[in-house]
């Protein structure tokens, strides 16, 4: 598991962004990868898997 914060989440398009507290890398996230209900600047713990474009934001819950 890897622990981040969420740098941008658009409830209404079910997307967003994931900053890496470790490398500081952002990595997508979509709705259907989230366990729980996240907003901007939530502390959250997550998994990652291998998307179309990159490594995808998965299991993604609040820490």
């Amino acid at each position: 598991m890897n622990n981040g914060t969420v740098k941008f989440y658009n409830v209404s398009k079910g997307f967003g962004f994931i900053k890496d507290s470790k490398t500081s890398k952002e990595y997508f996230v979509h709705s259907t990868g989230l366990k729980e209900n996240i907003r901007e600047n939530d502390e959250v713990i997550f998994d990652l898997e291998q998307g179309k474009k990159g490594l995808n934001a998965v299991n993604v819950k609040l820490a």
